[in-house]
């Protein structure tokens, strides 16, 4: 019996010590955005939107690409980092994944230091105020088109809305002396508050008010 335990604890001093031989794997759960914001303190609230916000803690949003080409991949890709793939729109950005995300770095920056909160919890409200839930589509009856009210599904709502407050960001910037991270930052300010001098969220209201004369 003596020698049978001690078999035992040889066997497990082994296991243990081939435990400690292994790499450990250094898990990323609490990694800050640009080292700065914290992604797990970040809620969404509209119950819609939240299955396709991709908050995945990451230190650099960008993944090369990787998830393209694949069916609803996008919703694998952090919410920040499309934010900077639809800020690529212009001739100075197009293709200019770095400029795009120091761009959107400075704006985050800027939003912290106005309302002291964290900026991808801003985002993520401007999101949900802008996003649309109805709009039109066009239906034909005997070669005559037919306006017809449909609801938007949530992957779209969250397209629609990233769009809209971009686009807006950089319409600002036209012919403004304010840089294109300040018109980004007030615009995602705007929005998060569902003002209505948001260029997201009055085009969000354009839309569900033609959607509802079409009803």
């Amino acid at each position: 019996m003596p020698e049978e335990d001690n078999e035992i604890v040889n066997d497990e001093t082994e296991e243990q010590a081939e435990k400690e031989d292994e790499p450990q794997q250094v898990l990323l759960y609490n990694a800050l955005l640009f080292g700065k914001y914290d992604l797990s303190e970040v809620t969404v609230s509209d119950p819609g939107l939240a299955r396709y916000i991709n908050l995945t803690p990451i230190y650099v949003p960008h993944t090369s690409g990787k998830h393209a080409g694949r069916n609803f991949g996008k919703t694998k890709v952090n919410i920040v980092e499309r934010l900077i793939n639809q800020m690529m729109r212009t001739e100075n950005y197009t293709g200019k994944k770095s400029k795009s995300i120091r761009t959107v770095e400075k704006a985050f920056d800027i939003i912290n230091s106005k309302t002291g909160k964290n900026p991808v919890q801003i985002l993520v409200s401007a999101i949900e105020h802008a996003a649309p839930r109805e709009e039109i589509t066009r239906l034909q009856f005997g070669g005559i088109s037919v306006p017809k009210a449909v609801d938007v599904s949530s992957s779209r709502r969250l397209d629609l809305a990233l769009r809209y407050i971009c686009l807006g960001a950089v319409n600002a910037s036209h012919g403004s002396t304010k840089a294109i991270e300040q018109c980004l930052a007030d615009e995602l300010i705007l929005a998060s508050n569902g003002d209505m001098n948001s260029s997201a969220v009055s085009k969000r209201d354009e839309i569900e008010r033609v959607a509802m004369s079409a009803r």
